[in-house]
């Protein structure tokens, strides 16, 4: 669905025509922002508008955008070589990213499978699964998203318009995530731990019906295209221990909630679980298309041929990770991750007592979610409302991605400031208070 905002300018319209006669109208885009350029935590469109970006690239931009480190390594690495086909070929660039990259996991992930995106980095991890289990099943979530490739998209649940037409998909199995606010098993679960024991109790119900045939779990710590849900504490502990019992692997979606976002490198330490496998991609290249695979090197125990790509360890891609990496390490990223997310989710909590549009606000670092409704009391989706913040935040100089059926995801750059946390805040209410017809 796309919202009419106010009329782009001169420059964007011309763009906008040129793009609507090449370009494939399957992208997502919501509303007509035309980007021109952008550092730390602001953007420009093409017509010299700027704004504060409170999407980050749909969470690509952890260390800001155009970052100068990342910068200066991927500009020192184009003047010596940019492609080493390191599928088929032996390079140290590739080796540097992943030693680094693995000081910042538990240490049972200990090896790992270079890619380029969000979605390869999960069809990896589902081939392993499927390779080392010698099983064909494998279970994912009702509103899950794990990528648009038909291993990925046959997990991916998050809304009819991914799937309609591409099937038959592979054995997958989706069972409810504990979805508390619109909780699957109302009126039983009164409360968020009830929500999270119901639907492990289904869990396991479905991994019995499967009994030896189940390969892995597939889940996504905190969901992301869903609507930025975070579980109940008790859920993913649970989940490992369903997992353990009934010899499943558990993988870990962290495309979107890993490098920091939640605060913790991985958004699984949040609840003190850890996976066995986990797949990594958009901040983790700053910028540059990077994913990643990780698990224990047991588990990766596929022989030569087994998985291979053409462009996974690409140099410029593996000397923005390791400058991401450093960055993110040295300034701290995670503890103001902490730091602004509570000051975010503190804000948007006052405005949900403020305003009747507004049903429900969750999150993690910052990874936060806000959830419009018609009304508190009905709960039914604030489409509309929620179409009108995106524009009237846009028109005021903040940028805004949708998810969900009518959820606003806050997921700004990592080095976001207080200053500007409290801007886009003010911004963000004068939106809300336009959508709630001018007062709270």
């Amino acid at each position: 669905m796309k919202y009419i905002c106010r009329p782009p300018g001169k420059k964007s319209i011309g763009i906008l025509k040129r793009d609507e006669k090449v370009i494939s109208r399957s992208y997502t885009r919501e509303y007509s922002f035309v980007f021109r350029k952008a550092r730390g935590c602001h953007v420009w469109d093409v017509d010299g508008r700027k704004y504060l970006d409170f999407a980050a690239g749909v969470a690509v931009a952890g260390v800001g955008h155009t970052n100068p480190d990342v910068v200066r390594a991927v500009r020192r690495q184009a003047g010596i070589s940019i492609h080493a086909g390191f599928a088929d070929f032996y390079a140290e660039l590739p080796v540097d990213f992943t030693e680094l990259l693995l000081t910042f996991l538990p240490s049972h992930l200990n090896n790992a499978f270079l890619s380029n995106s969000g979605t390869e980095s999960i069809e990896c991890a589902y081939k392993l699964a499927r390779w080392h289990t010698k099983r064909k099943w494998v279970m994912a979530f009702n509103n899950c998203f794990h990528g648009r490739t038909m291993g990925s998209l046959s997990m991916t649940n998050s809304k009819p318009v991914q799937r309609d037409r591409y099937g038959p998909f592979l054995p997958v199995k989706h069972v409810d995530f504990p979805y508390f606010y619109r909780c699957p098993h109302r009126p039983l679960c009164k409360a968020p731990d009830e929500c999270s024991d119901n639907c492990l109790n289904g869990i396991e119900k479905t991994m019995k019906e499967l009994k030896n045939d189940l390969a892995a779990v597939f889940v996504e710590p905190i969901q992301g295209e869903g609507g930025y849900i975070v579980p109940p504490d008790s859920f993913l502990p649970g989940l490992r221990k369903l997992c353990d019992e009934h010899d499943v692997l558990l993988c870990s979606d962290e495309v979107q909630a890993g490098c920091y976002r939640t605060g913790t490198f991985l958004a699984m330490e949040n609840f003190r679980t850890k996976p066995d496998v986990v797949s990594l991609s958009k901040a983790v290249g700053g910028g540059v298309p990077l994913g990643v695979t990780v698990a224990n090197k047991s588990l990766m125990d596929w022989p030569h041929g087994a998985h291979a790509n053409t462009f996974g360890g690409n140099l410029l891609a593996c000397a923005g990770g390791i400058a991401t990496l450093k960055y993110m390490r040295r300034h701290r990223l995670g503890e103001n991750a902490k730091r602004i997310g509570r000051i975010l989710l503190k804000g948007f909590e006052d405005m949900k007592d403020r305003y009747e549009i507004i049903g429900d606000v969750r999150g993690k670092g910052l990874m936060i979610g806000i959830e419009f409704v018609k009304g508190k009391n009905s709960r039914q989706y604030g489409i509309e409302e929620r179409g009108t913040v995106l524009c009237k935040a846009s028109e005021k100089g903040l940028l805004l991605l949708a998810a969900g059926r009518s959820v606003i995801r806050v997921c700004p750059p990592l080095i976001m400031t207080r200053e500007q946390a409290l801007q886009g805040l003010d911004i963000f209410e004068d939106a809300v208070r336009h959508a709630n017809g001018g007062c709270p």
